[in-house]
């Protein structure tokens, strides 16, 4: 039997779901908090310790959750993921994708770099020049989002329609990023998020807000769609850009019928989008990582021997 870390702080229903489909693929995982993770540099030790699994490494990593913290917490905790990758662990997304997608800065530099659509945004650190920034889109009729550079399931995000707004702009740690709103087609407010494979849409999904923040988890309710061929591609795309063995794009379609991606997330959630389209996603993200990274693995050194 194989062996399988699930890198993760709460397991909740998503870790549950993950360890029942490694199972059922004949592999036993357990749960791993990066906190508890350490570099041992030693001769003849294992250089990077993962709590139950002191005396031999895993089979492959599968990244749930990466703990927030000072700047050489976080950063520690990538390089573990560095490390593992660096010694032919397979860690999936493993921590150059991470990096990419909770720095929302980079996210949106790499989108517009690949060409593909995505709302003006400004990442700066000067206050007075975010202030006037802001004022000057405010006084054309234009909208904007305020986000910190790290944070998920739409955690202080506030929206800035008028100049008395700007009384609550703040920086995340001196860094300010804006965003021009992206005001979406019909009534209400609503968003798409789709979720991307190994470069393949596996499943999507219409979120409605019940306010212009459409996340899940902030109470917005879900349906599933068929996406068209154009947020397929922008998908796939976006996904490839980032370059993620499995990503959640968000896509908003504007008052025009323009697409705009606005987010990719590399440890995305899927209890919503499953509740919805009928998919076992954790048997899908199982499967590709088992299949392309492991026992083609084992397949490659079988043959090598032979």
């Amino acid at each position: 039997m194989g062996h399988i870390a699930i890198i993760t702080d709460d397991p909740g229903w998503h870790g549950k779901q993950l360890r029942l489909a490694f199972a059922n693929r004949g592999y036993e995982s357990d749960y791993v908090s990066l906190a508890e993770c350490r570099f041992t540099l030693a001769p003849c030790r294992i250089p990077v310790i993962l709590p139950g699994f002191e005396d031999q490494l895993p089979d492959a990593v599968f990244v749930r959750g990466v703990p927030g913290g000072s700047l050489e917490e976080v950063v520690l905790s990538l390089d573990i993921l560095h490390a593992l990758k660096i010694m032919k662990i397979p860690v999936y997304n493993d921590g150059h994708a991470i990096e990419r997608s909770v720095d929302k800065a980079m996210t949106s530099f790499l989108l517009h770099n690949a060409g593909l659509p995505t709302p003006l945004t400004w990442v700066l650190r000067d206050r007075d020049e975010a202030l006037y920034l802001a004022e000057t889109e405010l006084k054309r009729g234009n909208f904007l989002i305020s986000k910190p550079l790290f944070g998920s399931q739409g955690e202080g995000i506030r929206r800035l329609e008028k100049t008395t707004d700007l009384l609550w702009l703040a920086g995340s740690h001196g860094v300010y990023y804006l965003q021009r709103f992206v005001h979406c087609i019909g009534s209400g407010f609503s968003d798409h998020r789709v979720f991307v494979v190994n470069g393949r849409i596996v499943a999507a999904m219409r979120r409605r807000g019940k306010y212009w923040l459409s996340n899940v988890a902030q109470g917005a309710s879900c349906e599933v769609i068929e996406p068209d061929s154009e947020m397929a591609r922008l998908a796939v795309k976006a996904a490839e850009a980032l370059v993620m063995d499995y990503a959640g794009v968000d896509i908003m379609i504007d008052k025009e019928g323009r697409y705009a991606v606005i987010e990719v997330n590399s440890i995305p959630a899927w209890k919503g989008l499953q509740s919805v389209c009928g998919i076992d996603i954790a048997v899908l993200l199982a499967d590709d990582l088992i299949d392309r990274y492991i026992e083609k693995n084992h397949q490659g050194l079988l043959a090598a021997v032979l």
